[in-house]
């Protein structure tokens, strides 16, 4: 073998010496035989998630001023928290927010289904598991990802508050993100909203005695987080958020105009 032969280019990759691949790009393309591994390679989940990130925007990108939703799967029908996730979706659906949830049951099906009988528009962002679990009956718009980053990427876009209901890991999860992002200013609108005092009244307690009494946040990190048991506030606390940034959007704007 000659040297020029002891290397490939393919595009942006070269092969030298024994990782020369036996057959070219083309090849591999068009022959159709031989085993399917080939879409769970690194290469194509790029492709993969680009695709899920095109379909996201495209079926979330004209929603308007919307909410996430967030609380426990396993929430029982005759449990008082589904009861209360359903009036706080209606409250938001009322007040002109569309309802968007991770589309499961529990928590995630009371506010969408308070959302779509108040009139507004519900949406589901549901993600693959490994045990099967479906998109739940009161969805308007609903989409299912393989991946989870993209997923809470969506939540964040398209959202200009967040609603956190009781609930477990996953929920604490996308809590504890969404305080992160806003703590950083990696996003400005996000009013949080924890409803449920008796059941997250002890971790902001925590947090104020550990955290911030260790100096592991500042004085005014615990304040990103709002908590009320009445969704008339939930409604009142975004709204009055929103107002509050307009109204600083506008200073800002005047003060670099003069």
């Amino acid at each position: 073998m000659t040297e020029s032969r002891k290397i490939r280019r393919a595009g942006p990759l070269t092969f030298h010496g024994e990782a020369i691949p036996e057959t070219t790009t083309d090849q591999r393309l068009l022959d159709r035989r031989g085993p399917a591994e080939w879409v769970h390679t690194d290469p194509w989940r790029v492709m993969r998630i680009q695709s899920e990130f095109v379909e996201g925007f495209g079926l979330l990108s004209e929603v308007g001023q919307a909410v996430s939703v967030f609380g426990s799967a396993r929430t029982r029908p005759d449990s008082p928290h589904y009861t209360l996730g359903e009036t706080v979706g209606a409250k938001l659906a009322g007040a002109g927010y569309t309802v968007i949830t991770g589309g499961g049951p529990g928590m995630m099906e009371a506010a969408n289904k308070g959302a779509q009988k108040a009139g507004g528009t519900s949406i589901g962002l549901g993600i693959e598991l490994p045990f099967e679990q479906s998109l739940n009956e009161y969805i308007d718009i609903g989409v299912t990802f393989r991946y989870f980053f993209v997923r809470k990427t969506m939540f964040v876009k398209y959202s200009q508050a967040f609603v956190v209901m009781p609930g477990g890991f996953g929920t604490l999860d996308e809590l504890f993100e969404a305080i992160t992002l806003v703590q950083t200013g990696k996003v400005t609108r996000f009013p949080v909203v924890l409803v449920g005092t008796a059941f997250w009244g002890g971790l902001r307690d925590w947090i104020r005695k550990n955290l911030l009494e260790e100096g592991l946040i500042s004085p005014g990190d615990p304040d990103i987080m709002y908590l009320t048991d009445d969704p008339d506030d939930v409604v009142s606390i975004i709204r009055d958020a929103h107002v509050n940034l307009a109204r600083k959007d506008a200073e800002a704007e005047t003060e670099n105009g003069t």
